[in-house]
């Protein structure tokens, strides 16, 4: 109890010495407020046999609502649409995971040695531009690539093959998401994990070099283990949200000769949404999936506090 209010002291004396620091808070916290915790009122339609117009405007239909507990999340449960779109965003996020959370890492670390200042910024640059397109404009620079008659398809048909359905063939386009995801995503990875190559100590490298280490030794024994503390936390991230798989891009991507192998919970919830109104069975399936991202994120905190000892907090 005494330590309590001796930090406690300590924060107003700190807040007493600097407070324009904490004026600087005020826009973002009011930020978070309206934008992120006024809105969990709304969870409540979870829970409820959601009308809109039970009440005189949205907010106080969710009050004059009859409650119905947990019938909206049974209702999800038994639905064959909810297994589907569930066992299609663990198997994209599943290879997303897997073919491009080690990329950005190995050209981190490629980046880094080069040693032409140059080639180097023009190199991160390329590898960084593709991050500040959006998916519209991803799509449509694909699409003119691997569309029906695109630059492939065309080159293609050109040597007498038949063209290949990369938008509309169900066994292509998973990888697809894949390869877009990564074109336009690893090079923002590339430069946190860059970030902290340079925060490693130089004095490392020299030891090791004096010690007759060559730089893939260099690499494994000083620069990993450097960058195991920011590879943990990505991780832990991915892990969190290994039910978001990308609601942006899979919207712009997807069309319905793909449904089947493409539709993930994020359009399920926007499709129950805004194209059937039902709202209740739309916020129960976002709030699964959040309760389900937080356990994993402490779940994998807790396992990787254990097993190599990084974790997140």
């Amino acid at each position: 109890m005494m330590k309590a209010k001796q930090s406690i002291g300590r924060f107003f004396r700190y807040v007493r010495r600097h407070p324009m620091m904490y004026l600087m808070l005020i826009p973002g916290l009011f930020f978070l407020f309206i934008y992120k915790f006024a809105p969990l009122y709304g969870i409540l339609i979870a829970f409820k046999d959601y009308n809109i117009f039970a009440g005189s405007n949205p907010i106080d239909a969710i009050a004059k609502s009859p409650w119905v507990g947990f019938a909206n999340f049974e209702r999800l449960f038994k639905s064959s649409e909810f297994i589907k779109v569930l066992v299609n965003t663990l198997i994209i996020n599943g290879m997303k995971i897997l073919f491009l959370f080690p990329i950005p890492i190995i050209c981190a670390i490629l980046l880094n040695e080069i040693r032409n200042k140059a080639f180097r910024k023009l190199s991160q640059t390329a590898i960084y531009v593709p991050y500040f397109f959006s998916w519209v404009v991803v799509f449509g620079i694909f699409y003119s690539l691997f569309g029906s008659y695109g630059v492939v398809n065309n080159v293609i048909a050109a040597l007498g093959h038949a063209r290949i359905k990369f938008f509309t063939d169900t066994g292509i386009f998973r990888w697809l998401l894949v390869f877009t995801e990564g074109w336009k995503e690893i090079g923002y990875n590339t430069v946190i994990y860059l970030a902290a190559i340079t925060g490693i100590d130089i004095a490392l490298y020299e030891a090791a070099s004096v010690d007759g280490a060559n730089k893939w030794k260099q690499i494994w024994h000083v620069t990993m283990p450097g960058l195991l503390p920011t590879i943990v936390l990505m991780f832990i991230l991915k892990v969190g949200y290994i039910l978001d798989t990308g609601f942006e891009q899979v919207l712009v991507f997807y069309n319905p000769a793909v449904y089947d192998v493409a539709d993930i919970i994020q359009t399920y919830v926007y499709r129950l949404g805004m194209g059937q109104m039902d709202f209740p069975l739309s916020t129960a399936l976002g709030l699964f999936n959040s309760v389900v991202a937080f356990v994993l994120i402490v779940s994998a905190n807790m396992i990787s506090k254990k097993l190599i000892h990084r974790s997140i907090w």
